[in-house]
């Protein structure tokens, strides 16, 4: 761990070379700032890149003043954060150590830039990656939550924060540290309660709110028109962004809950080609998210779509559930699927108090010596309770069927059955909940007859159904709610809908094979039929203009 974190510190570090530097003192302005002076505080518009030229900047707790180091930016080094790629907002605070002379240039003017000169791209982003990285690993952040143990909505921020890798930091309620950044922002130090920075406690926090905070969907217009759309940020629909960004389509990715899909709740991915040591799906689908961001795609989150209509110019229109509209010249639906909810008295009171639908370093945090469960036979069932073994006392991998065989990689079953922190249960369902403010105990329903388990956590994973609900009326889907493509509905693009315009890739799509890999393939592909779609329509208006 030591050597990574030197090797990130090392990233961070990189600099630009003389004719990179070159280009940004041409099209920058030039700007001093005295010692002491705060630059950019958190929740700032991330709207400028920072070059400096002389002195010294620092990262700032902005709970107690003090320097954060190593984290300090001098002379061939910039000032940012992945958020500039984005086009959120700053989430640190940055001040000048000492009297500082930089180079700044606007974020648009910045990204043209960098897309010109693609070495320079690759060292800027290599640097933020870095950071990001880093920052993640430290904890240090401006949003603070206290007491995520202890109510459930702020454990939803978290695993919201986590899911989204947003730079969080967590405190137990009554611990010193909580005390001291409640006092610092005048809140009940006796509360759970959400922070950001010294001058804000968020009242009622919900996602939508913390996005807001974050800028993750800062520059989104209303009414603006985009080459394409894409609903849904899990592997497929990511892939889609860099692609689509690649061939030069302004194009827009939107998810409602967290980037990365159910791709994004697998702890370990071994048979992804090119990661032979495996990956997590939040990492995995991050760095394709960073990689869209470099060829200009954008996304924006959490929002939902709530309709979506034609309009005469063929073009389509989709409303957001925060009333936002957006026009897409096609339309790529990558809503993946979300895992089915057990019909069990109680499941809706202990959901986020020992009831997970995922198993990440968030949740794996509360399961540290005890005893858990995770309900499922397929893939991520078993990548969970392979995860969950190394801090957990004991695994319990409770599978409906009488093997795995159908249902499970191979590598994985065999890896399962050699634990011994793993036990599995065939032929068994969970049956009771038990717990008052949290879950206690659960009770299994056995070849055997019934069975008391005291665990604390309970993870379910026992299949998934498709996010289409609000597509019923404008294309076709089979019986069990999956979009229908290509042959299917008598069209030539395999990943074409019954509507012209509209695509549908990844775990959504009827017959496509539920593997990451697959997902990134068909989000990939499906470009090239999007470009000629949207070539088309660019055709018409300039005939109609020209007529």
């Amino acid at each position: 761990m030591e050597t990574i974190g030197r090797d990130l510190l090392e990233m961070q570090r990189v600099p630009l070379a003389e004719a990179h530097v070159e280009a940004i003192r041409n099209i920058g302005s030039r700007a001093q700032y005295p010692a002491g002076v705060i630059i950019v505080r958190p929740g700032d518009p991330a709207d400028r890149f920072v070059y400096v030229t002389e002195g010294e900047i620092e990262v700032v707790d902005v709970f107690t003043g003090a320097r954060l180091v190593p984290s300090t930016i001098g002379p061939t080094q910039f000032m940012g954060e992945i958020s500039f790629l984005s086009g959120g907002n700053w989430s640190t605070a940055f001040r000048a150590a000492q009297d500082t002379r930089v180079i700044e240039v606007p974020r648009a003017e910045m990204l043209a830039l960098m897309a010109r000169v693609p070495e320079m791209s690759d060292i800027i982003i290599t640097v933020l990656a870095a950071r990001h990285r880093r920052h993640l690993e430290t904890g240090n952040s401006s949003l603070v939550l206290i007491g995520e143990e202890a109510d459930r909505t702020i454990s939803r921020i978290a695993e919201f924060a986590g899911r989204n890798r947003l730079p969080c930091a967590s405190h137990p309620l009554g611990s010193e540290k909580a005390r001291a950044v409640a006092v610092s922002c005048a809140a009940d130090p006796d509360r759970p309660t959400v922070v950001f920075g010294t001058d804000m406690v968020v009242v009622d926090p919900t996602p939508q709110k913390i996005a807001k905070l974050m800028g993750l969907a800062r520059d989104l217009i209303d009414d603006e028109m985009v080459d394409v759309l894409i609903v849904g940020a899990g592997p497929a629909g990511v892939a889609a962004g860099v692609y689509a960004g690649a061939e030069g389509l302004r194009a827009l990715v939107v998810e409602d809950i967290a980037i990365g899909g159910q791709a994004g709740t697998s702890s370990r991915i071994e048979n992804y080609m090119g990661f032979p040591t495996g990956i997590s799906g939040a990492d995995l689908v991050w760095r394709g998210e960073v990689q869209a961001m470099k060829f200009g795609t954008r996304f924006a989150m959490p929002l939902r779509v709530d309709a979506l209509d034609q309009l005469g110019d063929r073009s389509f229109c989709a409303t957001f559930s925060t009333g936002t509209r957006v026009r897409a010249k096609a339309v790529v639906i990558a809503t993946g699927v979300q895992y089915r909810r057990m019909p069990i008295d109680r499941l809706d009171e202990l959901e986020g108090a020992g009831i997970y639908y995922a198993a990440t370093e968030n949740e794996a945090r509360f399961c540290r010596g005890t005893e858990v469960i995770v309900n499922g036979g397929g893939n991520s069932a078993g990548q969970a309770a392979m995860y969950l073994s190394r801090t957990a006392a004991r695994v319990r991998l409770v599978v409906r069927g009488n093997s795995l065989a159908a249902s499970m990689s191979d590598y994985l079953s065999r890896r399962l059955e050699a634990d011994p922190r793993v036990q599995l249960h065939y032929e068994t369902t969970v049956s009771q909940l038990h717990g008052e403010d949290h879950l206690d105990a659960i009770t299994l329903d056995t070849p055997d007859g019934q069975r008391r388990i005291e665990s604390r956590a309970l993870f379910i994973m026992i299949g998934a159904a498709p996010n289409t609900d609000w597509l019923a009326e404008h294309i076709d889907l089979d019986e069990r709610g999956f979009v229908l493509t290509g042959e299917r509905v008598d069209r030539d693009p395999p990943y074409e809908t019954s509507k012209p315009g509209i695509f549908a890739v990844g775990d959504v799509r009827a017959g496509s094979v539920k593997r990451v890999a697959s997902g990134v393939g068909e989000g990939s592909v499906v470009v090239s039929r999007i470009w000629s779609h949207v070539d088309q329509l660019r055709r018409a208006e300039a005939i109609g203009a020209a007529a």
